[in-house]
């Protein structure tokens, strides 16, 4: 997961295997928020905020799966128990309550709050404190949880051994029911720890997982397409198509459909953007090479001329990160992205930005007022764009490649 700083997260595991859970969510005023609810398998199942829902308070119950204990009969009454609704609208009910239900027992919701310096944190806080998780059934049995997993003897084993016990206790999708049936020669959907199974098997499993991890981490550099030397990722998100509630979109054009590759970019946005958004909601690109395809560096200053800037509806930001492990970069400026809520940022005449890309401060002052700060080794930069206007969806506005000049 590539952390930010333009938001404030607000992170809940929820388990309804105890039953439905009224979540309250305050009135933002003008501020750009969204709630992202992700499943055990990481699809985007639903979204709150100021897309989908609004920037006014407003009431959603949480319910389990349609085979779960708890499931149908504790909706309130009301039409749509289902709360599925129209595709990706949800189902509001006569109560003023949005019933949203999770594809498996456990979920994890990931809030996003805007936040503009420092300064501004307390009123981010107030937002967050206000924010309510209530069970509606009461219960002396403490939610199961996420089953532990014993270590295995080695990295790999223990990957394998995650994925069978996890995925008995949260079935996945029915269209992914067979791909998960084709690894029981294997032992891996059994009843036998992987570490207990035959030698020849442990010995696969092991050159299997090397060759994808490697695999697998390579894709994260080529495997979204290219445009201007940035990698487009509008459609790394886009594996769920089964579970759709408010705020997400039952539409094709947000649907990676093929079989060939959808686990692939299912496992390269897990490792590489963990609990990311779906395009419509975020939009992401990233690069990591100049305008002549050469890696990017600290040892050499760069600029990225943006003109226009992007069309977005809430707000946009450019984040540098430090590789291979994606962190933010410490430096003397404190500075770790330029975006158009940067104060003392510089335009151009015709209303573009220019962005000086360095290790060291440049003497220029208006190439230092719109300074991002590199780290000394390569790095990679990240544009992220909330609520992308159409022309960011469309592929219509492109962002220009860096370039080098020193």
């Amino acid at each position: 997961m590539s952390i930010n700083n333009d938001t404030v997260y607000s992170i809940a595991q929820v388990d309804l295997g105890v039953g439905p859970v009224l979540l309250s969510v305050p009135a933002a005023g003008e501020r750009y928020h969204v709630l992202q609810f992700v499943d055990a398998w990481t699809n985007n199942f639903a979204y709150v905020g100021t897309r989908a829902t609004g920037n006014g308070a407003g009431d959603f119950l949480l319910v389990p799966p349609a085979d779960g204990d708890a499931a149908d009969g504790d909706a309130p009454d009301g039409d749509a128990a289902d709360g599925r609704g129209e595709p990706g609208e949800g189902a509001e009910r006569a109560d003023g309550v949005t019933v949203i239900r999770f594809p498996t027992r456990v979920a994890t919701i990931v809030g996003r709050w805007a936040v503009d310096g420092a300064e501004d944190l307390p009123a981010v806080h107030a937002l967050q404190d206000a924010m309510t998780l209530t069970p509606v059934l009461r219960s002396l049995v403490p939610p199961a949880g996420v089953p532990e997993v014993a270590e295995q003897p080695s990295e790999a084993l223990t990957f394998f051994e995650r994925l069978r016990v996890w995925s008995r206790a949260f079935p996945p999708a029915e269209r992914d029911l067979a791909a998960l049936a084709s690894y029981a020669e294997l032992g891996l959907t059994g009843d036998t720890p992987v570490g207990e199974l035959p030698g020849d098997v442990r010995a696969a499993l092991e050159t299997g997982y090397a060759v994808g991890k490697e695999a697998l981490e390579s894709s994260l550099r080529t495997g979204s397409p290219a445009v201007d030397h940035w990698q487009v990722s509008l459609h790394a998100f886009d594996y769920n198509l089964d579970f759709f509630e408010v705020g997400a979109l039952d539409d094709p054009a947000w649907k990676l459909d093929d079989p060939r590759t959808r686990y692939a970019v299912r496992a390269g946005a897990a490792l590489g953007g963990l609990w990311g958004n779906h395009g419509y909601e975020a939009a992401y690109s990233a690069t990591y090479e100049d305008a002549d395809g050469n890696a990017l560096s600290g040892e050499h200053v760069y600029r990225l001329r943006l003109a226009p800037t992007p069309p977005v509806g809430a707000f946009w930001s450019l984040t540098m990160y430090d590789l291979p492990e994606y962190f933010l970069v410490a430096n003397a400026a404190d500075r770790y992205s330029v975006g158009d809520r940067t104060r003392g940022i510089v335009y151009d005449d015709d209303g573009g930005l220019t962005i000086t890309m360095s290790a060291t401060r440049p003497t220029d002052p208006t190439a230092a007022a719109n300074w991002l700060p590199t780290p000394a080794g390569e790095f990679r930069p990240l544009m992220r764009m909330y609520a992308p206007g159409a022309a960011v969806l469309s592929g219509e506005y492109r962002l220009p490649a860096i370039e080098r000049i020193g």
